[in-house]
Order: C-alpha cells, then structure tokens, then sequence
C-alpha cells in the first residue's frame, strides 16, 4: 500500500466538500496579496473547480479569464458554476488542459495563475516554465501550495492518526511526498524558471469545526490524497482511522 498513491480528482462536488471551505478563503487572501489591476487577462492553471478564477472575475473586472485543468469532472462544476460577468468585466472560461503543454501561445496573458495544483505536477519545473511562458514581459506569474510539514494541522493530524493504525500510510503523509512545498524550494523553482523579483508569503486560513463529524465526514469524499486513501480501507479499518484522528483533535 505504501507504493501507491491516492490523488484522485473526479468530482468536483465531492472535492469542493472536502477542500472547499479553506481553498475560497486562500484565493481572496492571495489576490489580495498579488494586488492587480482591472482590466488584465488571467490564465488560472489547474483550476480545479473554478474557485480563484471565480474570485478573480467578481474581484478584478478581467479582461479574459481562462481556466484549465486535466480533470473533465473538475472542469464540468467549474463551467457549472462558473461567475457571471460583470457590467465591465469577463465570466470565466473553461478548458481540459494539460498544465504541462498548456494550449495557449506565448505571452497571451497579463497574469498566470496557479492554486493548489503545483506539488501534484509531475515535473513542476515544466510546469512553471509553461506559466512562464503563458505571459506577456513584465507580467505576472504566482501560485500557492499548502505547507503540508509545517501547517495545513488538519492533515498531519490525519496522517499521524493513519500511521498509528497503519504502518504503510506513512510513505503516503502529504507532508513527506511534498518536500517542495516551502518557501525555500518554490523560490529556487520560480528562479530557475527565470522570473525576476520572486517573493513568498505565508497565508494562514484558520477554519472552525462545528464538531468531529464536520471535521471527518469530508474525508469520505474519495477525492485527493487523504479521501483517496480513506476509501481504500475496509470499513473496520475506517472505523479504526476515524477513531484515532478524534483522539488527536
């Protein structure tokens, strides 16, 4: 079990039960961090179920804003649900891309964008490379990852708990798969891809559970790592699981 891996993204229902609460909040809190202008084209590089590109185009009166991702589950709630455009500005629009050979010609964007999705990239060095490229000189490339080793607590709670009935979870702790998510290494990143005047900032989205079962029951979503690997257990397994993590928090 420690060999494989469970990052599935199918429903973007399921994942929005699951992730949605912080990843809404992190995306404001990022574009008030990046500080744009109205007016600009934005390209929102695996946009997952459409969350920061909906927010750029209720918050900045795009140009354009165009999305992508690999999942077509993903992609079809992001259309779904996707903000209708303002009296001066664009509605987001969707596509099934790779980020890694993204169908856009070079320079095409103001902004290229990236939430949540760097760290699961096969070869992220290509993927910054292909942001890169996406826009114009003097534009503006940024992304955001959880610090899956020293924050994001939810989770190393979960993977402390799964170690603790399952040995062979440990190899699957977001926290060790993801050594790159830390200002240090996504600084280097973005430099080897030749971008000037690179910055990092800590964002912190505190979130407040009602009581256990608003905490546990999105991790029965089956979608990304934890969820993934919650529904590969047999349900003694999971009962064993979900009764370590209460003990934990």
């Amino acid at each position: 079990m420690a060999e494989q891996r469970f990052d599935v993204w199918a429903s973007g229902a399921a994942y929005e039960r699951y992730m949605g609460r912080w990843s809404r909040a992190v995306a404001r809190e990022f574009l008030v961090w990046l500080d744009r202008a109205d007016g600009l084209r934005w390209l929102d590089v695996g946009c997952g179920t459409g969350v920061l590109s909906a927010e750029v185009a209720a918050r900045h009166r795009p140009r354009a804003v165009e999305g992508c991702d690999r999942s077509e589950g993903f992609v079809g709630a992001a259309a779904r649900s996707t903000a209708p455009a303002s009296t001066t500005g664009a509605a987001p629009r969707h596509l099934v891309a790779d980020a890694l050979a993204l169908p856009v010609r070079d320079g095409a964007f103001d902004v290229a964008v990236s939430g949540l999705t760097l760290n699961f990239l096969p070869e992220q060095a290509t993927g910054v490379r292909e942001l890169t490229r996406s826009v114009r000189p003097g534009g503006l490339v940024a992304a955001y990852v959880w610090d899956y080793g020293g924050g994001m607590d939810l989770l190393r709670h979960f993977w402390a708990a799964a170690a603790e009935a399952d040995p062979a979870a440990t190899a699957l702790d977001e926290g060790r798969r993801f050594p790159d998510c830390r200002p240090e290494p996504l600084h280097s990143l973005w430099t080897g891809a030749g971008l000037a005047d690179v910055s990092t900032i800590p964002i912190e989205v505190p979130t407040v559970f009602t009581d256990f079962a608003d905490l546990w029951n999105p991790f029965l979503s089956g979608q990304g790592p934890a969820p993934g690997y919650v529904a590969s257990l047999t349900p003694a397994a999971r009962d064993r699981l979900r009764e370590a993590l209460r003990t934990r928090v």
